[in-house]
């Protein structure tokens, strides 16, 4: 007989009767909708071919009799004796209609769903029993929790993970994945996100009773192909595109990118790459290198998606740096005390790290002080804002 592959053959075992923890497994309800996607899935095989739950299979043969495998010989069944049995095994029945006809066609948006209950390394039991506790997942800014009702069907909460605990009639409760587009455009601060994987979502919001389908385009809605790419990944099949590369199939106002490869080695792309692709500025994890041979020497990050090309905010920032680095290096000469120095440094890495409101009116010690900064600017600048008196450019003297 030839097998009919399902979703509780992707690596699952012999069912429990409980969680690894001892939780027991829920009581399910087997609904009538998958009891007949099982008769429709019988009718569209063979006779004698099996379809396979954890634990056990169903066959029908030629005379449209069932039967019943179950680490023994067939055992004959009617159709009212196959839905007793089937309801008998419920959670195993449900969890094969949820991914073989709810979720649906293998792909990312399966391979996610499995994922966040471990269903290919878990067994129906402990995964139910985890299900009924609830199942929490970290993707990027978002906390998803998983859940199982009594009919065996799943249902997600997605939320900042700023918003753990939260009560959901404390929070912005969302039904229509197509509302998170609004979400995501503007941070907490009312400005824009040109960058959606940037870790500056706004938070105060909740999806709080999800189906399988409105999770992923909830998901994917707040974090763009994420999930496609996760996937590719998995599957050894993600394309990267290298700086080199990307940079070469520039062209229009953007084509000057590719007159910074001089020949001169990658250094400025290790700058690019430190100041644009690091976890503080963007949650993906960078897979692209300088170019097929040569790695940078910047570490790509910890995200768990993965980043397969530089981005457009990475291409149009290296537009700007392109220019200013073509300029000639000059000496320019001022007179700073020691603390001076050390404040400049201070305040240029509170800038790069977006630390400015982190740091109180009051706490002067720190070199990055509003209070202190505007001191700098009043006994430095000229009146035309020169640091030092110093103009920019020679012929301003």
């Amino acid at each position: 007989m030839a097998d009919h592959t399902s979703a509780t053959d992707e690596g699952e075992a012999g069912g429990d009767e409980a969680g690894d923890d001892g939780t027991a497994t829920p009581e399910i309800d087997l609904p009538g909708e998958a009891f007949d996607a099982v008769l429709d899935a019988l009718d569209d095989l063979d006779p004698g071919d099996p379809l396979r739950f954890e634990g056990f299979s169903v066959a029908r043969d030629g005379e449209g009799a069932y039967a019943l495998v179950e680490n023994s010989p067939p055992k004959p069944l009617t159709e009212r004796e196959l839905h007793e049995a089937l309801a008998e095994r419920a959670p195993a029945v449900t969890d094969w209609y949820t991914f073989e006809r709810v979720v649906g066609e293998f792909g990312p948006r399966r391979a996610f769903l499995r994922w966040i209950e471990d269903a290919d390394g878990e067994t129906v039991a402990a995964r139910y029993a985890a299900l009924a506790a609830g199942i929490e997942r970290a993707w990027g800014e978002l906390k998803i929790t998983a859940t199982v009702t009594d009919r065996g069907e799943r249902r997600y909460d997605v939320r900042h993970a700023d918003d753990a605990g939260v009560p959901v009639d404390e929070l912005d409760a969302h039904e229509d994945p197509l509302d998170a587009r609004e979400l995501v455009t503007y941070d907490e601060k009312g400005r824009y996100r040109p960058l959606k994987t940037a870790p500056s979502l706004a938070d105060g919001w909740v999806f709080p009773d999800l189906g399988p389908r409105d999770l992923y385009e909830t998901v994917e809605t707040i974090y763009p192909a994420t999930v496609a790419n996760w996937h590719r990944e998995r599957e050894g099949e993600l394309d990267v595109t290298h700086w080199r590369e990307t940079m070469e199939r520039q062209s229009g106002i953007y084509g000057v990118v590719k007159t910074w490869d001089r020949g001169e080695g990658y250094e400025h792309v290790n700058w690019v790459a430190e100041a644009c692709c690091d976890d503080s500025q963007c949650l993906k994890r960078r897979e692209w290198e300088y170019d097929d041979e040569t790695d940078l020497d910047v570490d790509g990050g910890d995200g768990v998606f993965p980043c397969r090309e530089p981005c457009s905010v990475v291409v149009s920032a290296a537009r700007k740096w392109t220019r200013l680095e073509s300029e000639q290096p000059r000496t320019y000469e001022f007179e700073l005390t020691p603390s001076e120095k050390e404040q400049v440094e201070d305040i240029i890495d509170a800038v790069a790290d977006g630390r400015t409101d982190e740091i109180r009116e009051a706490d002067t010690k720190e070199g990055a002080n509003r209070y202190r900064a505007r001191f700098l600017r009043a006994k430095l600048f000229d009146d035309e804002g020169n640091l030092g008196g110093v103009p920019t450019e020679p012929d301003e003297e």
